[in-house]
């Protein structure tokens, strides 16, 4: 278990306000694809969403810096705040691509995407609340391994959604556009796999 100093409260707390800004992204993010004449609206929810991390990032690694004793390895630290915030990038990228692509209908795949985003962003939630308390190593190391599952699943949605696209008769702009959607929602389950990566280091480290 690592200490509890007010240092290490601050910094597991950004770990965990961040990913729960992440994890209220994917949620909107999923809820686009099924409201996507709302899309400006909750488009800008998730910006708001994006900034807030963007804040705790920038204090956290400013923290970093200024602070001697650290409650685990700096480069990890440093490492999971910022693959975290990878994660609320690309959540917010998919957001913009809808927007400015102005997509009218959404691809079942699209959702089944975005559902293993978020299912990931709930297992980081989760893992990030553990943290300070390796007596739940198990269920710490258990989460990665779910999550590592999920970004498996991804993979495998996104081959079939990108099949899907090259069909006889598809539209070459609605492939194009379709395609980079699915680009930045499978790419944030990757770093989603990062996060749990770090995570795991860190507690066969100091477990």
């Amino acid at each position: 278990m690592f200490g509890k100093s007010k240092t290490d409260d601050l910094f597991f707390n950004a770990f965990v306000q961040h990913g729960r800004s992440t994890l209220e992204a994917a949620k909107l993010t999923r809820s686009l694809f099924d409201e996507l004449e709302n899309a400006n609206d909750l488009a800008r929810a998730i910006s708001e969403a994006e900034h807030v991390g963007d804040k705790i990032t920038h204090e956290t690694i400013k923290r970093l810096h200024e602070t001697w004793i650290t409650p685990f390895d700096r480069g990890d630290i440093h490492a999971l705040i910022a693959r975290m915030d990878d994660v609320l990038d690309l959540t917010e990228a998919v957001a913009e691509r809808v927007v400015l692509f102005e997509m009218k209908n959404a691809q079942p795949d699209a959702k089944e995407l975005a559902d293993l985003l978020v299912k990931c962003c709930e297992a980081i939630v989760r893992a990030t609340e553990l943290l300070p308390n390796l007596k739940q190593s198990k269920e710490l190391l258990d989460l990665c391994v779910q999550i590592g599952k999920y970004e498996n699943d991804a993979d495998t949605v996104y081959r079939r959604a990108i099949a899907a696209l090259f069909k006889p008769g598809s539209d070459p702009l609605e492939v194009m556009k379709w395609r980079d959607i699915y680009d930045a929602l499978e790419t944030a389950t990757d770093r989603c796999a990062d996060v749990a990566n770090v995570i795991e280091g860190v507690v066969l480290e100091f477990a």
